[in-house]
Formats: structure tokens, C-alpha cells, sequence
């Protein structure tokens, strides 16, 4: 359990209360089995004391409303229960007082509050948390294996069925839920601007991360996933801060801010660390940004998200042909996949309680029913495939980058050497890797850009930098 009250995100408790009423009403509408949710346990570094942070799990959060530890609800026509057990003198001697089970119960609405002893199973459906010791108190109280990789291996019966109307109830945002975004948003957005005001007088990456990261804590967030501060854009999930930074790198940050309540947001910015674009980074970088602002441009209801991958690639294809490094019609640079030499990635995600939202379902919730990936090159990293529908929260974030991986494979050069003019991209090495990327909220006429605050054109950046 958390040590104090005060821990808890900041809601009101009616609010609190009604909206996790009608989210569980939903799910009764799909769903006439009984439910279990578990929050999952803490784990420890390196010795029982010594714990990474907890975070609990998020189809849990979405019902509860709370980050307990070691706790499970019970869903059922609507009605909740809440299993947990409380503090023991150890703990209060350690961490202080902790609301008792029953406060915690009026505060979310629970219709009930027992001893986790008297959780059973009766038939319920249940989904299957990350930590091993949760997923085997599952098997237990269930009594029946719970898979880790749903993304390969799936789910059966009632779990699967649990799992499917999670995902349609999830998918559309509530209020409750937009409005934790945004405030996850606004301090994301503070967070780039000072990592952007810090980097003139920043020695290495790890200084700006700091800076970033500084704001996140300031506001009693984390980081929704291991932050992105690097001169190495190339590598697109960069998790290393230790090199030193040039007056000629280009500098690209993915940092976003989890609110305390678990609703997270996620934004990318790459910058110039001496605060001016070279020639050729700003000619990529606007390449970039015609596909980003492109795709927002047509994010609305019933737009196939698919298809602003698709514009996004179109836009980049054109690009680099008006750049001089492909040779030839964007449409058919396309059909054979040249532009993924480049942006080998989707255009973007889901975002919700998770920075890729519901993917521990694998793409049960990215994929519209009947649809599976490809195997096609570009495309088979693509997240989300459905058509857009309004309470929605997808992220844009075309890129390019110079992968040494793939423009140095055999096989990719040999096929593609008629449509590179690698002379041409050789004087683009000081663009290793940009992207740009806003997390947008599907509206009912269109679309709401939530991290416009930050902006995105050249000179704004620029000045941000210089600031």
C-alpha cells in the first residue's frame, strides 16, 4: 500500500467515485461474468527492501482510480469490491500512516472492502499482470496459467472476451481521462522547454535529460517510459545519455511526463544544440515537419489511421526527392518501400494509461478486429490500424534517420541503388536521425492538438534554444 493519502493523484472524491462508476457500467454492458483486477506488487533491485518504483497495473488503474499496491477489485454488474489488505505495524513504522481499506473504498466508490483472504475466483475473468509473483497469486486464486506475452500467444475464453471490451471501452476517453492527459501534457511541454534553454550550456546529453526530467519531478510526475535525449537519433529507441554534445548535433528529445494518476503523454522535439540549423538540417527537418503537419491536418473521425501512415510516407518520399536523395516519383518510391530506408517506423499510437496504450494485449486494441500486421517492410512496425473515432488520443511522429543498420545492408543497397543518390546523402551526415511528435485528440468535427504549446517550426525552436 502507498505510505500516505496524500500520495494519491488529486481528485475529488465524488468525481473520482462517479467516473469509475460509469466506466465499470460499461464494462458491464459488454461483459456478465464477474471481473478480477489485480494492481500487481512491487520488486525488488537486489535485496526485499530495496525496490524499483512501483507502478500499478493499468487496466486496474482505469477501474480503481488508485495506484494501490497488492490489491484486486472485483467487478460485477456494476458493482465493485475492493480486496486489500491493511498496513501492518512494520510498515507504518517504515512509511509512516496509511488510509484504511475502508477509506480507500468510500474514496473510489466500492461498493464493499475485504482482506485480500477472502478474494475467490467464481468464474471470473481476469488479465494478466507483468510482475511474476502477481501473475502466480493469478494462477492460484484462478486456478489456471496466465500467458506474459499476449502478443504472441493470446488469450482464451473468458479472459479474451474480458480483454476485447476492455479495449473498446478504453480506446474512447472519458473526460476524467482527457483531462489527466493534459495535465500530463503541460508539464511535458515545460519539460522540453527547459531542456531545450539548458542545452547551450549543457556538456552532454545526461545534462539535458537532467533538465527535462527535473521538471517532471518538480510537478510530482515520472516519466512515462525511459526518456530519449540523444545526438544519436539514429537509434530510435536510445536509452544511453553519455555522449558529449557538439555544436554541429542535432539534439532529439523524447521525454514525456506520467500524471500521478497514472494517464501519460508522450512528445518529441529534435533541435540543433548550437541553437541554428545547418543548411541540411533544416532542409530535413522540414521535410519532417510536411509530414507531420500533413497527417494532423487530416486526423479526424473515420479516418483510416493507416492512411495518414501512408501520407506521411508520400510526404517524405517527396521530400527527399526534392532534396536530391531519392530518384523518382514519390507514388512509386512508395510502392516499393524506398521511404522506409529512412522512416522504417509507424506514424504513431494509441496514448492512455500507457505511453503505447493496451499493448500487453498485443494488438488487440491497435488493430481493428480482422486485421493483422503486414510483413512488409515500413509497415510492419506500424501500432495502430483502426479508423479514428472521436475521444481517441493518438500520437504523430514521422521521422527520418540514417540507420547504419539498414543504408549499409547488401541486400537494401543492391535494391535500392537506382533510387538513392548516395553521393547526395552523404552531405546529410550531420542529420543522423528527427522526429517530430504531438500527441492529438480526436474531436467530433477534427482534432485538438494537445501539446501545441510547443512548437514545432524552425525559428520558434531556434529561439527556444537560444533563450
Amino acid at each position: 500500500m502507498l505510505s500516505q493519502i496524500e500520495s494519491f493523484p488529486k481528485f475529488s472524491a465524488p468525481t473520482l467515485a462517479e467516473t469509475l462508476r460509469q466506466r465499470r457500467q460499461k464494462l458491464a454492458q459488454h461483459l456478465s461474468c464477474p471481473v478480477l483486477l489485480w494492481s500487481g506488487q512491487s520488486s525488488s533491485r537486489n535485496f526485499p527492501a530495496n525496490i524499483f518504483p512501483y507502478r500499478a497495473n493499468s487496466h486496474f488503474l482505469y477501474f480503481a482510480g488508485l495506484p494501490l499496491l497488492n490489491a484486486v477489485i472485483r467487478l460485477e454488474a456494476g458493482r465493485m469490491t475492493l480486496f486489500m489488505d491493511d498496513a501492518t505495524p512494520a510498515s507504518l513504522l517504515w512509511h509512516g500512516d496509511s488510509p484504511k481499506r475502508e477509506e480507500i473504498a468510500a474514496q473510489i466508490g466500492a461498493d464493499d472492502a475485504l482482506p485480500l483472504q477472502d478474494l475467490q475466483a467464481d468464474g471470473a475473468a481476469t488479465l494478466p499482470v507483468q510482475d511474476a509473483a502477481t501473475r502466480s497469486q493469478q494462477s492460484e486464486v484462478l486456478k489456471r496459467s496466465l500467458l506474459q506475452d499476449l502478443s504472441r500467444q493470446g488469450l482464451s475464453g473468458i479472459d479474451q472476451e474480458l480483454a476485447k471490451a476492455i479495449a473498446q471501452i478504453r480506446l474512447i476517453h472519458d473526460g476524467e481521462a482527457i483531462a489527466q492527459i493534459r495535465q500530463a501534457v503541460a508539464v511535458t511541454v515545460q519539460a522540453h522547454k527547459a531542456g531545450m534553454a539548458a542545452t547551450t550550456r549543457a556538456n552532454t546529453e545526461a545534462e539535458v535529460r537532467a533538465a527535462m526530467e527535473s521538471v517532471i519531478i518538480g510537478h510530482s510526475m515520472t516519466c512515462a517510459y525511459n526518456s530519449i535525449v540523444t545526438v544519436h537519433g539514429e537509434v530510435l529507441h536510445n536509452h544511453h545519455y553519455h555522449h558529449a554534445i557538439h555544436p554541429g548535433d542535432l539534439l532529439l528529445a523524447d521525454v514525456g511526463a506520467e500524471a500521478e494518476s497514472g494517464w501519460a503523454s508522450d512528445v518529441t522535439r529534435t533541435w540543433a544544440v548550437s541553437g541554428q540549423f545547418s543548411p541540411t538540417q533544416r532542409a530535413m527537418y522540414e521535410v519532417v515537419l510536411a509530414a507531420h503537419d500533413l497527417c494532423i491536418e487530416a486526423a479526424r473521425p473515420g479516418v483510416e489511421y493507416k492512411d495518414l501512415h501512408w501520407m506521411a510516407c508520400g510526404a517524405i518520399a517527396a521530400g527527399l526527392v526534392e532534396v536530391g536523395i531519392l530518384r523518382g516519383q514519390a507514388e512509386d518510391l512508395v510502392a516499393m518501400d524506398a521511404h522506409a530506408l529512412f522512416f522504417p517506423h509507424g506514424v504513431g499510437h494509441i496514448l492512455g494509461l500507457d505511453v503505447h496504450d493496451m499493448e500487453d494485449l498485443g494488438d488487440l486494441a491497435g488493430y481493428e478486429a480482422g486485421r493483422v500486421r503486414s510483413d512488409r517492410f515500413g509497415l510492419g512496425y506500424l501500432r495502430l490500424d483502426r479508423p479514428l473515432r472521436a475521444g481517441m488520443v493518438v500520437t504523430i511522429e514521422p521521422g527520418f534517420y540514417q540507420v547504419p543498420a539498414i543504408l549499409q545492408d547488401p541486400e537494401c543497397r543492391e535494391k535500392y541503388q537506382n533510387v538513392i543518390n548516395w553521393e547526395r546523402l552523404e552531405t546529410f551526415a550531420d542529420v543522423r536521425g528527427i522526429r517530430i511528435e504531438d500527441d492529438v485528440l480526436i474531436t467530433e468535427t477534427g482534432n485538438e492538438v494537445l501539446t501545441a504549446e510547443l512548437p514545432t517550426k524552425l525559428e520558434a525552436i531556434e529561439g527556444l534554444v537560444n533563450s
